[in-house]
């Protein structure tokens, strides 16, 4: 090793120079499993599969689009003299939940469509599974291309980076909508928010005061209650027939004039079957003492005031629903408000229409032949709106409103509306290990939830659930995703449980295992050290959670140039794996490829050409040919060969190694990458120069593709073109 000690991330290419002319390269090959973490089924994405994203970005996620835009005339003509302009500006509109800013931005979207002739995209930033998601969606409607949306969403690209390349260099002037970035965090630093010349961006968000919105280049925009006089408006577009202007003040006044409020009102004043109430009526009935709710505390700025506010309409609908013959519209609603205010795909309750799912408990209980109709009444008072995503129909409703409706849980029935709501989302899951595009994109539905769960009904089953579907996030191959889910699982479960349960170090390790994956392989090996002598001390060395942890931990210190330190826990593992689940179980086999990988590093080619062939021998019994394991025994020997200079026996392996890359994984999988590199630098070391140069120039062109042309592993692939061309010339 050159004293610069570096060595490849993931599948990558590390490249060490003495003087200007030798060149040296060393490739690790790590992927997942479900027998563990990081052991077992070999995940790797499909051929040509870029990450999860939505159906479309070029549709506002909005339900019910927005009727009249009342009020806002000054906001609405600097936003739109901002879409008419050149771009490079970024607004941020601010305030309390149910203000009116999604309807803003919705009339923005529309204005920048249809008048300006921009190109509009809209982000549900509200969770960094979906912005994720959304943005590299973003990046496929500009033109990257489905190896480099792979590469970003495996972590092998920065994907930021990546989407914000295409938007700078977009052929059409853009509108992008950043909608409900409630929680600035999920910008990571302001990586996702940035400035271009090719267009404009709008930000909604509850937060007023984050550091993000006071950079140069930020407009932030207060956004209120509305004024008097349109607020009262409002009502009477919604229900023209419930009463006047001067009644529809009174009540818009009780509302505190915010929007959803209004909104909400007006939704029940006009959709009244069995009761024709006024807006006078309807204002002596808001004064009414039960209307009123339990406001648990709020998180942002005028969070309390609003659910409050909405508190007071929502009630009144479900009360007027129940007396039409619908109180399962209350059970429902209240299910929901144990969940996210992201989409709930409609398919987690087909179970309890079906009469398959029994929800014990529920007070009034949730009858099958009552679920369709409780569902349209919410749909027809707004208390819920209807959307698509990915295809697949959902439902949502509104954070402030679920907020409330879940404030206003009586104590005696929480553990019951917990319960049912974890019943929902766990049959909705995926089968576990799968690492389909759908299973993708279910889990980016479902994920919101879990976290939702955990934090308004915190106990085992709903930590468990919390684990089980970061692990899933993780092994359907979105790491990216399990980095960003893992924190807030991790101190949820932890909360709940003692730091010393099982399930905890279940979390940590997950977390362990995407550092690594997203190459933090410093972090990465410390919590895994923490979580092995834990598990240690509490399971035993030979419980299988401790030996994942030994063999997490040699790969975090194989990558940090620990070889020997490596060897020892990967030996550890190995032997343990052997003894506990069997010579040919898949985690004994893939732990055996890592250390076949390290011994031409520790320069031991004896015990390697021993060991070479009886791991290929072994992988191709119990697992066949096809297995990414066997690939992966087959594609280290090679590499081993050729770093003891056995170029020949290197080759004969090498070419039908890329071969089968190229069939299971595509051309531009990075493992199928380094299979090429592989096979020019065997070609070189031949001696066949002219060809080693012309394959690698085709992988520097498509590795820069992939993985954008500023990217290392690209720029080493230019290197060594430039390196074996001098040395043909000279």
């Amino acid at each position: 090793m050159s004293e610069l000690g570096a060595r490849a991330s993931g599948q990558g290419r590390i490249f060490q120079t003495s003087g200007d002319q030798y060149i040296e390269e060393h490739h690790h090959h790590y992927d997942a499993g479900a027998g563990g973490p990081l052991f077992g089924r070999h995940v790797v994405p499909p051929a040509g599969a870029g990450p999860t994203a939505p159906d479309s970005v070029r549709m506002p996620l909005v339900g019910r689009p927005p009727g009249i835009l009342r009020n806002r005339e000054e906001l609405r003509e600097v936003l739109g003299a901002a879409v008419a302009g050149p771009g490079r500006a970024v607004h941020v509109v601010h305030g309390m939940g149910g203000c009116g800013k999604t309807a803003l931005a919705y009339w923005l979207f529309n204005e920048a469509v249809r008048e300006h002739g921009r190109v509009g995209f809209w982000v549900n930033a509200s969770e960094r599974m979906s912005l994720r998601a959304g943005m590299l969606a973003v990046a496929g409607d500009r033109g990257a291309a489905a190896g480099e949306l792979a590469a970003a969403a495996a972590g092998q690209r920065a994907a930021a980076d990546l989407v914000w390349h295409y938007l700078d260099h977009s052929a059409d002037p853009w509108l992008l909508v950043l909608d409900n970035a409630d929680d600035p965090t999920v910008l990571e630093g302001g990586a996702w928010l940035r400035s271009s010349d090719r267009g404009t961006v709008l930000v909604t968000t509850r937060h007023a005061t984050s550091p993000l919105w006071r950079v140069p280049g930020v407009h932030r925009h207060a956004l209120g209650v509305l004024p008097l006089e349109d607020a009262a408006q409002v009502l009477c577009d919604l229900a023209p027939d419930a009463g006047d202007l001067e009644s529809a003040r009174k009540v818009a006044e009780r509302l505190g004039r915010l929007p959803l409020a209004l909104t909400l009102a007006g939704s029940h004043l006009a959709h009244q079957l069995l009761e024709s109430w006024s807006m006078d009526e309807y204002d002596r009935k808001l004064g009414e003492e039960s209307t009123a709710i339990v406001d648990r505390g709020a998180s942002g700025r005028g969070a309390g005031q609003s659910r409050q506010l909405v508190g007071r309409t929502w009630q009144l609908s479900l009360d007027a629903l129940a007396e039409q013959g619908l109180p399962e519209a209350t059970t429902l609603l209240r299910l929901l408000s144990f969940l996210a205010a992201d989409p709930v795909p409609l398919s987690m309750l087909v179970p309890v229409a079906r009469g398959e799912a029994t929800l014990d408990g529920l007070e009034p209980v949730l009858r099958p032949e009552q679920l369709e109709p409780a569902l349209k009444g919410l749909i027809d008072h707004s208390l819920a709106e209807l959307v698509q995503v990915d295809g697949v129909r959902c439902m949502r409703a509104h954070g402030v409103l679920l907020d409330s409706v879940a404030g206003g849980v009586p104590e005696d029935r929480r553990a019951s509306v917990a319960d049912a709501a974890a019943s929902l989302l766990e049959a909705a899951l995926p089968e576990k290990g799968s690492d389909s595009p759908e299973t993708r994109s279910r889990l980016a539905l479902l994920a919101p939830h879990a976290t939702r769960l955990l934090a308004v009904a915190a106990d085992e089953r709903t930590a468990t659930l919390g684990v089980r579907v970061l692990r899933q996030v993780y092994e359907s191959g979105d790491y990216a995703a399990a980095l960003a889910l893992a924190p807030t699982v991790v101190g949820a479960v932890r909360g709940i449980l003692s730091a010393e349960h099982r399930l905890v170090l279940d979390a940590q390790h997950l977390q362990g295992t995407a550092l690594f994956r997203m190459g933090r392989f410093a972090e990465a090996e410390a919590l895994h050290r923490e979580v092995l002598e834990r598990r240690d001390a509490l399971l035993g060395a030979d419980d299988v959670d401790t030996l994942h942890s030994c063999a997490a931990l040699s790969q975090s210190l194989d990558l940090l140039d620990r070889d020997e330190e490596a060897e020892s826990w990967g030996r550890r593992a190995l032997d343990g794996y052997r003894r506990m689940l069997g010579e040919d179980s898949t985690e004994a086999l893939f732990i055996w490829c890592g250390l076949i990988e390290l011994l031409p590093q520790l320069g031991r080619e004896r015990e390697f050409s021993e060991e070479g062939p009886a791991l290929i021998e072994a992988c191709e019994r119990a697992l066949g040919a096809d297995h990414p394991t066997t690939v992966l025994a087959r594609h280290d020997y090679a590499g081993g060969l050729f770093e003891f200079g056995r170029y020949e026996e290197a080759e004969s392996l090498a070419r039908p190694v890329l071969a089968d890359r190229i069939r299971l994984q595509g051309p531009d999988h990075p493992l199928t990458l380094s299979a090429t590199s592989l096979t020019a630098r065997i070609a070189h070391g031949l001696g066949r120069i002219d060809e080693a140069i012309e394959i690698m120039k085709g992988l520097s062109e498509r590795r820069a593709r992939v993985l954008g042309h500023e990217h290392p592993f690209a720029a080493h692939d230019r290197a060594w073109v430039a390196t074996w061309q001098a040395e043909a010339r000279g």
